[in-house]
């Protein structure tokens, strides 16, 4: 029973939806009762006709019907404008952490268990950007630790790098529940904060770390499977920073064949940081 609980924990089920278990394979080889047996009496014809309602795209109204409101643009509602407007004022990585404990529109915020931010070197010049934080992130408050963070380490470690020369963080700041896809608008309401983490931390070089991460800030809708194996550019402003997709650290520990497409990867990585220090000397 405990370990039960604990996966309901982990999965993100806080609360009972009644007092008492419900057997529902009972309640399903119970007889259902028989539909109602018409009336002789019943009207037909035109009195069985619904009563004119409104048309798609309309509402009624006191002058008759109106046109119904167009759906609001994820991009443009209330939660995201407000969150543009709080990173836009944010100048230190301190006031970007002090911004995102403090903004309680997104959801994710009410059933994480902490701010996962950023670890690293934050002067370093190749940031990495994971997608969402797992179970121990969430438990940590870091980002790439416990089993995906050390194979993080080795796949750094194989290039010459490790956390004092790069700068780890993720797409979303609070950990979905169950480890769940974010939805839409969670990612639109957290994309002005890391934008604004990438503005801070003005990196030579991008690594997205997994294919939600690759396709939000991309703004492309092809897989990982795609995207990976190939220098891409994310647009910043004014200013255009060299990114390369390749595959989630936790994507490879359930697809371990896939590393050797992330060795050919890292190795991309290394040439493009040796080409700049010998520009550099």
């Amino acid at each position: 029973m405990r370990h039960l609980l604990d996966f309901y924990v982990a999965a993100g089920i806080d609360c009972m939806i009644d007092e008492e278990a419900v057997d529902r394979y009972e309640l399903s080889n119970q007889p259902q009762p028989s539909p109602p047996i018409k009336s002789s009496n019943a009207p037909t014809g035109a009195a069985l006709a619904p009563a004119a309602g409104p048309m798609a795209g309309e509402v009624a109204g006191f002058g008759g019907r109106i046109a119904a409101p167009a759906a609001i643009p994820l991009d443009q509602t209330q939660e995201v404008q407000s969150a543009r407007q709080i990173a836009a004022h944010c100048d230190t990585l301190e006031m970007l952490k002090e911004a995102l404990d403090g903004f309680t529109a997104c959801p994710l915020k009410q059933t994480a268990k902490n701010l996962v931010f950023g670890d690293g070197n934050p002067d370093a010049k190749l940031m990495l950007i994971g997608d969402v934080p797992g179970r121990d992130e969430d438990l940590q408050g870091l980002p790439f630790v416990g089993n995906v963070g050390d194979l993080l380490d080795r796949m750094l470690a194989s290039i010459g790098l490790d956390r004092t020369s790069t700068y780890l963080t993720n797409l979303l700041p609070w950990r979905p529940p169950g480890n769940r896809t974010p939805t839409e608008a969670e990612l639109a309401m957290c994309q002005p904060f890391i934008e604004r983490h990438i503005e801070l931390i003005n990196p030579d070089y991008v690594v997205f770390l997994g294919g939600v991460c690759a396709k939000q800030l991309l703004d492309v809708p092809q897989s990982i499977m795609r995207l990976r194996g190939k220098w891409t550019t994310y647009s910043m402003g004014d200013t255009s920073i060299p990114a390369l997709p390749t595959f989630h650290p936790g994507y490879l520990m359930r697809q371990p064949s896939h590393k050797r497409l992330t060795w050919r990867d890292l190795l991309l990585l290394q040439e493009k940081l040796e080409n700049k220090a010998s520009e550099s000397d």
